[in-house]
Parts: C-alpha cells; sequence; structure tokens
C-alpha cells in the first residue's frame, strides 16, 4: 500500500512540473492597440497640461472616432476639429467621450459623420479659453477613413449636464423639452447666448454673432441639439445648424394635475369612486371652465374611433363650470357620496369637491352612460384626462393624462390613429424622434400605473413647474390603505409631490 501511495505522489509532482515548464512559443504574444479610446484619453488629464507620448498612452499613439463638429456652420470656437469615440467597457459603462483637436484652418475639411484616425503622440492635452483640447496635432497625419457614419446623440437633461460636465465635454447631446426664458418676442434671434430650461434645471445655448444659426429666429420652446463646451462663461450648449433644434408645440400649463385616486373604496363602487387633483394656479371655473373625462375599457375588442369622447361604457365627462380653488389646494371629482374610503367611511366633504355626480344612475354631461365602474379596478387599461373648456372630441388634446391598469386594444396605428390622445406630461412625449405620436400606445407612450388593490388610495408623488407646464420629477404611484385612517391629510401627502410656482 506504501508503495502505491509513492508511485502515485510521484507521478503527481512529475506531471506538475511539465505543466508549470512551459516553453516562450507556448504563449500568445499580444501588441497594445497603437489607438486609445477618448474614455481612457481624458482620465490622464489632472488639471494641469500633459504632453502625450506612447508611455503615457499605454503604447497607444493615435485616436479613431467619428467627427461631430461643423465649421461651415460658424457655430463652432475657430480651429477645432471634435471627435468622439467609446470603448467597450465590460462592466456597463457608457464610455462616449469626446475630444476637442486643434488644427487650425484644416478643421474645415472634416465634417459630421467623417471617420477618421488621428495621431496624438507628441501632441499636448490642456485647457485653452476652457476648452480641453490637444494641440500640436499634426493636420497631414489626420486620416479620413470613410465618410457619412452614424453620429450617435445622447438624450441629456440639464441636471444630468451640470452635474457631469467632464463626461459630456465634447460631445453631441440633445436636451429635450427646452423652453426659452424668458419667452422670445418678435425679432428675437439665437445669436448670443440664451438660457432653457427643460424642468430639470437650467442650460446656455451660445451663438456666435458670425454663425449661419444668429440670424434665425430663437424659439419658445424645442429640442436643443449641440455640442457641450466649457468656456470662461461657464457650460454651455453650442447647435451647429438650424437642423439641430426642433421647434415642439408649446406646452400648455395645467391649471390641475391629477396626484391621485381610488378605484376601489370597500364595498359597492357606485358613487363613491374620486379622483385628486391639484390646483397650479387660482381657478374661477365660471370664467375658466374646464372637464374631466374618465375612460374604463373593460371587455374593449378595438380602439375607441372618437377617443376621449367615445361616450358610452367607454367614457364618462364631468363639466366644471361652478365654484372655484386657490393655487395649491388639494381638489375633488368623483361619486357623489363624498366618503373616503367607501360608504361606511369617513365622510370628506368638507374638501373642496369642484364636481360630484351619482354617476350610477346618472350620464355624464354631454357624453357617458350611467356606469357602476367610473374608474376600473381591474382588466384592461383605464385613465383620467383633464381638458381646458367644456367641449371634447375626438381632436381634442387634454392638459394632462394618467393611465392606469392593464393592456386591451385602445390603440390602432393607423391610418388612421385611433385612440386615446395624450400630451406632452411626465410619462408622454408627442414629439419622438422627430415625429409626431399624439396617442397613448403610439411610441413609448406606453407608461401606465398599476391597479392598487381595494380600499387602496394611489397618491402620485412628483414635481411640477406650473410656469413651464414641465415635470422635473416624474410621478410615482404609492399605494396607502385607506381602512388604517380615516383622516383626509393622508391622501393629501403625495411623498414628494410638489408644485412649483414662480
Amino acid at each position: 500500500m506504501k508503495k502505491i501511495i509513492y508511485y502515485m505522489t510521484a507521478l503527481l509532482l512529475l506531471g506538475s512540473t511539465f505543466m508549470s515548464c512551459k516553453r516562450d512559443s507556448d504563449y500568445v504574444s499580444v501588441n497594445p492597440s497603437p489607438f486609445i479610446a477618448n474614455f481612457d484619453l481624458r482620465k490622464l488629464y489632472k488639471n494641469t497640461e500633459i504632453q502625450l507620448n506612447t508611455t503615457n498612452l499605454s503604447g497607444a499613439s493615435s485616436i479613431r472616432g467619428v467627427v461631430i463638429s461643423d465649421q461651415a456652420s460658424g457655430n463652432i470656437p475657430a480651429g477645432l476639429l471634435i471627435v468622439q469615440n467609446s470603448r467597450i467597457t465590460g462592466s456597463g459603462i457608457d464610455s462616449l467621450r469626446g475630444i476637442a483637436i486643434n488644427i487650425g484652418t484644416a478643421s474645415a475639411n472634416y465634417v459630421p459623420g467623417d471617420s477618421v484616425h488621428v495621431k496624438i503622440d507628441g501632441s499636448t492635452m490642456k485647457r485653452v479659453d476652457g476648452i480641453l483640447q490637444l494641440t500640436g496635432v499634426n493636420a497631414g497625419e489626420i486620416k479620413k477613413i470613410s465618410s457619412g457614419r452614424n453620429v450617435r446623440t445622447q438624450a441629456v437633461n440639464t441636471a444630468i449636464l451640470i452635474s457631469r460636465p467632464d463626461f459630456y465635454e465634447s460631445t453631441l447631446i440633445t436636451i429635450s423639452k427646452g423652453v426659452t426664458a424668458p419667452e422670445p418676442v418678435t425679432g428675437d434671434t439665437f445669436s448670443g447666448n440664451k438660457v432653457i430650461n427643460d424642468g430639470f434645471g437650467k442650460a446656455t445655448i451660445h451663438t456666435e454673432a458670425t454663425a449661419q444659426l444668429a440670424k434665425s429666429a430663437m424659439v419658445p420652446f424645442a429640442d436643443f441639439t449641440g455640442i457641450v463646451f466649457r468656456n470662461s462663461d461657464g457650460l454651455q450648449l453650442w447647435p451647429r445648424t438650424l437642423e439641430d433644434i426642433y421647434e415642439l408645440d408649446v406646452i400648455k400649463v395645467s391649471p390641475l394635475v391629477v396626484t391621485g385616486y381610488l378605484t376601489d373604496p370597500d364595498g359597492s363602487d357606485a358613487n363613491n369612486e374620486y379622483i385628486q387633483f391639484k390646483a397650479t394656479r387660482d381657478i374661477n371655473f365660471a370664467v375658466t371652465p374646464m372637464s374631466i373625462v374618465t375612460s374604463n375599457n373593460a371587455g374593449i375588442t378595438a380602439a375607441p374611433t372618437l377617443g376621449w369622447a367615445m361616450g358610452g361604457v367607454r367614457t364618462y365627462k364631468f363639466n366644471i363650470t361652478t365654484g372655484s380653488v386657490k393655487k395649491g389646494q388639494f381638489c375633488y371629482v368623483g361619486g357623489s357620496n363624498k366618503k373616503i374610503w367607501g360608504s361606511a367611511s369617513t365622510d370628506i366633504s368638507n374638501a373642496v369637491w369642484i364636481a360630484a355626480k351619482a354617476y350610477s344612475t346618472l350620464n355624464g354631461d354631454d357624453f357617458g352612460t350611467a356606469t357602476t365602474n367610473l374608474l376600473a379596478n381591474s382588466g384592461n387599461v383605464a385613465g383620467i384626462a383633464v381638458f381646458d373648456g367644456t367641449t371634447v372630441s375626438a381632436s381634442s388634446v387634454p392638459l394632462d393624462v394618467v393611465m392606469f391598469g392593464g393592456g386591451g386594444s385602445v390603440y390602432t396605428a393607423g391610418p388612421p390613429e385611433v385612440g386615446y390622445r395624450i400630451t406632452n406630461t411626465d410619462k408622454y412625449s408627442v414629439i419622438q424622434n422627430r415625429k409626431r405620436v399624439n396617442f397613448y400606445g403610439g411610441g413609448t407612450n406606453t407608461s401606465k400605473y398599476a391597479f392598487p388593490a381595494t380600499s387602496n388610495f394611489t397618491m402620485l408623488g412628483g414635481i411640477y413647474d406650473a410656469t413651464t407646464g414641465l415635470w422635473s420629477t416624474g410621478r410615482v404611484a404609492k399605494n396607502v390603505e385607506l381602512k388604517s385612517t380615516s383622516q383626509l391629510s393622508e391622501i393629501q401627502q403625495a411623498t414628494g409631490f410638489t408644485v412649483i410656482v414662480n
């Protein structure tokens, strides 16, 4: 037995010896890449200029990428060629970065979409007039590989842009739903610095006085695309041409925004369901009438041809033509019982009710048949819409929209398109990829809240700017079990909900 153990041990030792003694030819020879990504290149800058060489470039001598600058437009710092690229990081990190390369008049030889290789060995990286750039690059050693390449544009809101200036510097971005502040008047042009507000913060749009864009009329509301630069005036977005500005329909500020709803009260649903709103300004409904429409799509097999105006069992309408509400107040629309979570619960008739109806026995105002379920609590998607005035047709666009529940055949792409119209809100956008998307279910307009459990009130918390009509923080649903409380204040404390009124 000892001999067997001895021989086995000897064999193992002999095998491990052979395994550990590899020849040089057994190893795969790997050469460092001649290209460094901007992601790694920019990390070398430590707030002081640095001369680049193959040592600090980890064996690389060049960068490659896609040109995003357009010197012919005139709205770019003179002499700069802007190239962006990315690399696979293996950890989900977005590695798209840009770099400015100062090559003087030769920068005019390149246009957006050109693919280039640029030798940077021997150049210097430093900030000039606030812009991080490479100087000393030999323009003769830039090779154009191809043209017409896809140029990646990142969608960025102002809060993220301001928090990560180095990340976005010298890259092409789009700030969506930017409202010009102050609103432009006749004769205002893009020339100079203009401030926009996208609901998340403010950004500066810069246009050189000699640029092609400079004489174009300033727009009040748009998606703004451009290259991010840092200079002595701070962080700025420089659009290249008028094509970088996509004008949008001006947003109407909604006097009422949806902040909650009770879809499934305890006991009977009849005349016990209701919706909570918050007023963004003082409203006298006799002077400024409004309407609220709910949709219930139980068993639907085809999209409603008249949308919110479909009536019948699909949509139910409340006209609000009397009474008033103060800015910042919560107010209610719904069943005539005015109870907090069902017929046996606390009376909340002392709240500000701007419309209440025995909807189980009375038809809606103008359309909608009497129904036990004003607000669906299971099955297909349902919704709530706020309208300016009391005339609602298939073409009417709401001021605010909330959808909740399941699926259902509520949208047909067409032509013609059929379904429930939406507007620009925290969840929906009527312009996507420069195409109009007018209906819930079209494009990415598919967001909805889940059905809450019985006796749960759905609170919707977010941050709404009543000056611009934009949401800087989208509404998030929080369901509250009302059986544990009888206090109206519980359903008015939507976590994080704020209306900013300037």
